[in-house]
């Protein structure tokens, strides 16, 4: 076999529909696109959930709440998976864990506002960290261990120092 030997398979590549060609195309006249209507011309302006006329559905129904721009929006990490990462060799206990460490070791994707810390799972290791914010049960989980949290700057420290 050589490269100028291949083709595909008989069927594999269908050719061009060719509408408005005529009528013995079998796409002529109306090009395969009934009789007039919004449907039959060349921009169909319609919305995207049109219904026709009738009210749409996302019109028919109630509308409750808001989103809050300013909400804070931290990157959760667990106690639990913490310990993993240190078992499994990607963090040392030594070291001062903030939210550029956990990210490289793959613990958090973005750290967004800062890194909460929370007490699921348990830690066995003494470790420092350097946190946006943290539970009460994390915090507690940590000392426990010999470890000791800070808390940096922002909402979350006001929280922890009232």
């Amino acid at each position: 076999m050589k490269l100028n030997e291949l083709s595909d398979n008989p069927g594999a590549r269908a050719d061009r529909k060719r509408i408005g060609r005529g009528i013995g195309s079998g796409t002529g006249k109306t090009s395969g696109k009934g009789h007039k209507g919004a449907k039959a011309r060349k921009s169909n302006p319609k919305p995207r959930f049109f219904e026709g006329g009738q009210m749409p559905l996302y019109r028919r129904l109630p509308k409750r709440g808001f989103t809050n721009i300013f909400k804070t929006d931290y990157a959760v990490v667990n106690l639990g998976s913490i310990q993993r990462a240190l078992d499994a060799g990607k963090l040392e206990a030594g070291i001062t864990l903030d939210a550029e460490t956990l990210q490289s070791a793959g613990l958090c994707r973005k750290s967004r506002d800062g890194v909460r810390l929370l007490g699921k799972g348990e830690i066995k290791a003494a470790v420092t960290f350097e946190v946006a914010g943290a539970s009460q049960s994390a915090v507690a989980a940590v000392e426990k261990a010999g470890g000791k949290v800070v808390v940096l700057g922002g909402p979350a420290a006001a929280e922890a120092e009232a």
